[in-house]
């Protein structure tokens, strides 16, 4: 492989959704590169989070959803048959909009959480997963001599870190970000933007982000959606810069949003 090749994490072919009889994705189709950060942005409602959660399967937990077309990851259909959505959600880890911190467990037991309900945990040495886990999201050394006191003792930027770390002690392939910034102040939206670009070069992330300011800052492409279709997807700097549909114009210049 050429250093100009670029390998496909996911792709995504032709993919319509819906919930109930309303359609939230209309002929979604983009390839998701490996080990870099791609930002799907769009006013609210434009479909960007069903996208996102219909990745990993997050967005069949509504009992009304619906998909048609393909999601391939490392080219297999995640929605074949036999295809197990929890070890899938494993592969494809999720950081939500609020920090979510199990409110009943410690910072060790956060960490540990997904292993241990996946049975993954036995026989291994539960303290070097939380220190290796902790040390990637950038939260070992403000933690470390408090591992067992409650998660939710933490700040709120503090809580997301420990969010990120709990999905990577599964060690996941693909990270999804669902607005992970959107509930932190700045200083905490800093960190955790630090935090993502040092991540991309382990893992591919797929962030959902309200903030072009942020989406700029942070993905090597961008996707912009509009009433549940992709209107474009390119590099972060050519969209920003010189977009080729007018919508996506009007959208970044603050014509609507």
């Amino acid at each position: 492989m050429t250093s100009q090749e670029i390998l496909t994490k996911i792709d995504v072919d032709r993919v319509d959704a819906w919930f109930g009889e309303n359609q939230v994705l209309q002929q979604v189709s983009l390839q998701i590169p490996e080990k870099s950060v791609t930002a799907i942005i769009g006013p609210s409602g434009c479909g960007k989070s069903t996208l996102l959660r219909s990745l990993n399967r997050m967005h069949e937990l509504v009992t009304s959803a619906r998909l048609e077309g393909k999601i391939l990851l490392d080219g297999e259909d995640v929605y074949a048959k036999g295809v197990d959505p929890v070890l899938l959600r494993r592969r494809v880890g999720m950081v939500f909009q609020k920090p979510n911190p199990f409110p009943s467990m410690s910072i060790r037991e956060n960490v540990t959480a997904g292993l241990k309900l996946t049975g993954k945990l036995r026989g291994k040495n539960a303290h070097l997963i939380v220190e290796k886990a902790l040390r990637a999201a950038a939260l070992f050394d403000e933690v470390k001599d408090r591992l067992d006191a409650p998660g939710h003792s933490l700040s709120g930027g503090q809580q997301q870190r420990l969010c990120i770390a709990r999905s990577l002690a599964v060690e996941p392939e693909v990270l999804l970000m669902d607005e992970p910034c959107s509930a932190l102040d700045p200083i905490a939206t800093a960190r955790i933007e630090d935090l993502i670009h040092q991540l991309s070069t382990t893992y591919t992330i797929v962030i959902v982000t309200h903030n072009m300011q942020q989406a700029a800052r942070v993905s090597k492409r961008t996707a912009f959606m509009l009433h549940g279709e992709l209107v474009e997807y390119t590099l972060t700097d050519k969209l920003f810069t010189s977009p080729q549909d007018t919508r996506t114009e009007d959208y970044i210049t603050g014509k609507f949003g």
